[in-house]
């Protein structure tokens, strides 16, 4: 008995007793940044989280150039896991995914081979059954990486040298955007189209004081890979100057004349991060619930082939298309809201910014890079006339 009294009291002298504050203070605060720094949210600079940058770097050192034969997922998965990236393969695998759907990236930066997943949220085969390589645009990515012109650091073990950033030869963090969520933050920035935020980006270059109106007559709105039809609305405007907004996004649609005098309301793209599949199921559950105004649609049918998107959906003889699809915007996934927050990582913190901030941050990026190149590459020259 009197053992098991001392055993309780060895127990009792171990516990230690702090005030929740405290707790709080040495174990949320370190988890909450690295969550912010190290986990969701994309770098002003290279516009990749962690994960995606481990990804492009295991490829770049295995040697995955586009004109090289695909390699197994799996392979690029392992290496990345074992050298860089200390969490399970699902993460690492989901994300090497979504690089390579051109429906959810604008410059896919991985040119995946075999079943991918598709927009009707079909998930991608196990990583075992697909390949990979790099995409021209990762190569840009990476382009000069060797030459000292981005900071490293040491991987989890300490036994090799990770980049902190990409040179990132293009400004990705518009091209391809990004969605994450923190903790207490969250970020969701819209793709735009290649070319109109590379003319965006040499505008600010030539003309340091240009302002946003003239940065939006180069670079009008977002450009989203699965199309659709972005409404004209000064909201673009507000999200652009402040890096907060809702756009309005509706699916590519017209009206054909079918067979017996029936009207097709043909859809041929629908809005970004839709699920065509689940459009089609709600707006069916629709016409079944909203009898009064929807209950019209005789058939709706998915048409898409590998020639490109078409969904069908067949109204009576006396309906009226255009009063139908102002309830399909209204009610189903045919219109939704994108609510752009543009948050990303610079200068080691979370900002709130806009796009013509976004922009300068990446000249910056790019001044740096191409100062460091020049530099590398006076010290080689010097290094060799210096031997001859």
């Amino acid at each position: 008995m009197a053992k098991k009294k001392t055993q309780v009291q060895e127990l009792k002298s171990m516990i230690i007793q702090t005030p929740l504050q405290e707790v709080l203070h040495q174990s949320m605060m370190p988890y909450a940044e690295y969550v912010i720094l190290e986990r969701a949210l994309p770098r002003v600079e290279d516009g990749l989280k962690p994960v995606q940058r481990r990804i492009l770097f295991t490829m770049h050192e295995l040697g995955m150039a586009p004109d090289k034969p695909h390699r197994k997922c799996a392979r690029i998965v392992g290496d990345c896991l074992g050298k860089y990236h200390p969490h399970g393969d699902t993460s690492v695998y989901d994300a090497l995914v979504r690089m390579a759907q051109d429906f959810s990236m604008r410059a896919p930066l991985v040119d995946g081979h075999g079943n991918f997943g598709s927009i009707d949220g079909d998930s991608a085969a196990a990583m075992r059954y697909t390949e990979a390589r790099m995409t021209p645009l990762a190569l840009q990515m990476l382009e000069d990486i060797q030459k000292d012109t981005v900071p490293f650091r040491l991987n989890f073990d300490d036994t090799l040298s990770e980049p902190d950033l990409l040179p990132s030869r293009y400004p990705n963090l518009l091209v391809n955007g990004a969605s994450g969520i923190a903790v207490g933050l969250a970020t969701n920035i819209p793709p735009h189209n290649l070319r109109e935020t590379v003319a965006a980006v040499s505008l600010l270059i030539d003309k340091p004081n240009a302002t946003l109106e003239d940065i939006m007559k180069v670079m009008p709105a977002p450009d989203f890979p699965t199309g659709g039809v972005l409404l004209d609305t000064p909201e673009i405007l507000e999200a652009y100057q402040s890096g907060r907004g809702k756009l309005t996004l509706r699916a590519k649609v017209h009206i054909e004349q079918g067979r017996a005098g029936r009207s097709l309301i043909c859809i041929t793209q629908v809005p970004y991060q839709v699920n065509k599949a689940q459009m089609l199921e709600k707006i069916l559950k629709l016409s079944e619930d909203k009898k009064a105004a929807l209950g019209c649609i005789s058939d709706i049918r998915d048409e898409s082939d590998r020639t490109g998107m078409r969904a069908v959906i067949e109204l009576k003889k006396e309906a009226d298309p255009e009063q139908v699809l102002g309830y399909l915007y209204k009610y189903s996934d045919m219109q939704v809201t994108f609510g752009v927050n543009l948050v990303a990582i610079a200068e080691g913190k979370p900002v709130l910014m806009g796009v013509k901030e976004a922009i300068r941050h990446y000249i910056k990026h790019q001044k740096n890079v191409l100062t460091k190149r020049s530099q590398y590459d006076l010290d080689r020259a010097q290094a060799r006339a210096h031997i001859l």
